[in-house]
């Protein structure tokens, strides 16, 4: 046989090096290929005639089964499980001195699912990408393709917005290559983070106490929260007073007065100026001429109102909205939105994608969605309640990706009611909150008829202009229901709506008034509230920190790390994370800026649009540094011993004060009259987890042994325990709860998948 050209390569996966099966020269591998020894860059060609078939990649088992549903014969939609691979754990992995090189690696848990992707993507003619349309999700297609060994050649990216199958059908009829420019993206993110999270922790272990961490966008999340917790302690409440009145047409006099119709009007003028009522001795005078006054009508006017429905949900504002309607937490929502957006098992109609993909900043609507929203409206509501235009609604946010779509429900039929018998009590509840705030949105606006009438009050002799005090009462009647005969947004606990005001229809102008009670009241100014984490939210959207899809991770990961703890459903800072704050504050202010942190998350953008990333990490890191260095000379050792601090309550056996002590086994209550009495308590500590069996809080426990274990606080209601720490962040793959089990592992309770921890910030986090 006469020996082959130098040209011979296999696509298979032979030996480093060995003999070619042909003429017995050595070969080796290179690549994609093994050829023989002297090719220095062997072609890539489509050498194997046998390849067949088309090969689709997704993150998510749930999500493979959806789309399963909708390939034609010759596909096979295989799972990564999310990401395939990441920066080694056990050092930085980037070469901060070769233009912040970085290191990845497979991890162990994720080999086997490379290797079986790798096996058949070396026998797919065609390779499909189909990770989700965000950064990440671009990240992941690059990471699958490099560390699978794909034909660069064969491989083709596709991105929907929901997985229904016009819209999977539209996406491979027209595929794409990978945008670098968005890997790039999400790579020099995941390093800055890398930089921070692996130079800042081992200071803190140095300075304070091991097991601390620190990180880029966190950590100005617990500033945050830290800095409105000391606004409220430095804030002084000043006293200030109000006057209402309840008054009554004259011709309701013949009634019993407790029965006869009235309406609230409010001092808003004495003499023309502004009332100054500062503290009771002020009103009394006041309340003394008001008494002997006559009152009458100075002016009535008469309006109208629109009022436009809320644009469809955003991450963000479904965050906000979901928490304050459903108490459900950040991470619950992306949770259960997640199992939304992926499928749900619908009986004859099998796994469908009930909502748009749920990590978006846009709040464009495509023209078919609202063509169907339209048609609903009209057949289920009435033609009155479809707008004469398509309603168009603008972001807040500067960086909204515009080319996104707002979360909707991916088919306005499937209505909550029909599809509620195959969804979780909470997967129904929040799909419910989609479904009619897309609709609403697509609705026309609610009218009213309004009015606003001023009255003045003096002394019966003299004329209305003479009167030195006005009043103003306001109130309007609701006479189109518009999007509101469907669903009204939630107001924030913090801006209380004013109660209405129900104003006769035919009051009029010069009409005297009879007043039936003054209402004088006393107020003091109020600070700030503490955070909510709906709140928090819309903080962080509102400088431009963080992206839709860090928002929850962002929460969970302060909770878990126990800077921030819950007081009443509201974040207040721990002891700990008051030290470590001040002292990133001080040394590492760049970092801690809020206006830093949004101009680094701007240039992260310019990076996704083919901005170079090497000088953003460089000019970043030069600086830090330098800092880094003047930190760890400077701060000496922190002592956190202190002297025991109150509970706020006393000791139920001997009446006095009980505190919080350290013990051998960590923090708990006991009597401060120790060793008189040994009354003890635990403390139950949430941990920002929700119980998988009934919502409640998960909380550590300890046993009587002193072992830490964990638990529903709903005890002995719910009996949900695990020995193993549960975490924040739900699996990757199928949204379930991710427990503990080794250092570096964690074990998915619903699907059996194991993930790798990481020890910075990122979605899977351990931090004691």
């Amino acid at each position: 046989m006469e020996n082959p050209s130098p040209e011979w390569a296999s696509n298979g996966s032979p030996a480093t090096r060995g003999k070619c099966p042909v003429c017995g020269s050595t070969i080796y591998k290179t690549g994609y290929t093994a050829a023989h020894e002297g090719l220095q860059k062997p072609e890539r060609k489509n050498l194997n005639p046998q390849r067949r078939g088309k090969l689709v990649i997704v993150e998510s088992p749930a999500k493979a089964r959806t789309i399963g549903r909708y390939m034609g014969k010759g596909y096979k939609v295989l799972s990564s499980v999310g990401h395939v691979r990441d920066l080694l754990k056990s050092r930085l992995s980037v070469d901060v001195e070769h233009e912040y090189t970085p290191e990845y690696r497979v991890p162990n848990d994720k080999r086997k699912v490379v290797n079986e992707i790798k096996a058949s993507s070396a026998t797919a003619k065609e390779i499909y990408l189909a990770t989700d349309p965000d950064r990440e999700g671009e990240a992941i297609a690059w990471h699958v393709l490099e560390s699978a060994d794909m034909d660069p050649e064969r491989t083709k990216r596709v991105v929907f917005q929901e997985i229904t199958k016009p819209a999977i059908q539209a996406a491979f009829e027209n595929p794409r290559d990978i945008d670098m420019d968005r890997v790039k993206a999400q790579q020099a993110r995941r390093i800055l983070d890398r930089l921070v999270g692996y130079k800042l922790s081992p200071l803190l272990w140095r300075k304070v106490k091991g097991r601390l961490s620190a990180g880029r966008v966190q950590s100005v999340a617990v500033r945050l929260i830290v800095e409105r917790e000391r606004e409220i302690d430095s804030f002084i409440p000043e006293e200030y007073w109000t006057i209402s009145a309840e008054l009554s047409q004259i011709k309701h006099r013949n009634r019993n007065k407790q029965q006869r119709p009235f309406f609230i009007a409010k001092m808003i003028k004495v003499a023309g100026a502004d009332p100054v009522l500062a503290s009771e001795d002020d009103v009394r005078p006041h309340l003394d001429k008001l008494k002997r006054a006559e009152w009458e009508v100075s002016d009535v006017r008469l309006g109208k109102r629109t009022r436009k429905p809320a644009a469809p949900f955003t991450t963000s504002t479904l965050q906000q909205e979901a928490s304050r309607k459903l108490n459900f937490g950040t991470s619950k929502t992306m949770r259960l939105a997640q199992q939304l957006y992926e499928g749900v098992d619908l009986g004859e109609e099998g796994s469908v994608g009930l909502i748009t993909y749920m990590r978006t900043d846009s709040v464009n609507v495509s023209k078919q969605a609202q063509g169907e929203a339209r048609d609903y409206i009209k057949a289920n509501f009435g033609r009155d309640f479809v707008p004469a235009s398509r309603p168009v609604y603008k972001t807040k946010s500067k960086t909204a990706q515009e080319a996104h779509e707002a979360i909707r429900p991916t088919s306005v039929g499937r209505a909550p009611e029909r599809v509620k018998k195959y969804l979780k009590r909470d997967q129904y509840r929040l799909y419910r909150l989609i479904w009619q705030r897309f609709v609403a949105s697509q609705m026309a606006p609610a009218l009213y008829d309004t009015v606003r009438v001023d009255v003045m009050a003096g002394e019966p002799a003299v004329t209305l202009k003479k009167r030195v005090y006005q009043f103003r009462a306001s109130g309007s009647t609701l006479r189109f229901k518009g999007f509101l005969a469907l669903y009204e947004e939630s107001r924030p606990t913090d801006r209380p709506e004013n109660g209405e005001n129900q104003i006769p229809s035919d009051i009029s102008k010069n009409e005297i008034l009879d007043m039936l009670r003054l209402l004088p009241e006393q107020h003091f100014t109020q600070p700030q509230p503490r955070y909510s984490e709906a709140s928090l939210v819309k903080e962080l959207e509102d400088n431009g920190i963080g992206r839709p899809s860090t928002y929850a991770s962002i929460i969970s990961t302060i909770l878990s790390r126990g800077y921030v703890e819950y007081e009443d459903k509201r974040l207040r800072p721990t002891p700990i994370g008051e030290l470590v704050n001040d002292m990133l504050v001080e040394y590492f202010p760049d970092v801690m800026s809020v206006d830093f942190t949004a101009r680094l998350e701007d240039e992260l953008d310019e990076i996704a649009e083919g901005k170079p990333w090497v000088p953003v990490i460089d000019n970043f890191y030069q600086q830090f540094a330098k800092r880094l260095e003047t930190a760890d000379e400077a701060i000496e050792k922190v002592d956190i011993r202190s002297e025991p601090e109150p509970v706020g309550r006393d000791c139920p056996q001997c009446g006095n004060p009980l505190v919080y002590r350290e013990g051998r086994y960590g923090r708990f209550i006991g009597c401060s009259n120790f060793p008189n009495c040994r009354h003890t308590e635990q403390i139950l500590v949430k941990i920002g987890v929700i119980c998988p069996k009934d919502g409640g809080d998960i909380v550590e426990k300890r046993s009587r042994r002193g072992r830490i274990f964990y638990g529903c606080s709903n005890y002995p209601e719910c009996d949900w325990n695990s020995w193993k720490r549960p975490l924040a962040q739900p699996c990757p793959a199928c949204g379930g709860l991710l427990i503990q089990q080794g250092k570096e592992v964690a074990k998915c309770t619903l699907c059996d998948t194991e993930h790798d921890l990481d020890v910075e910030e990122q979605d899977l986090v351990i931090a004691n």
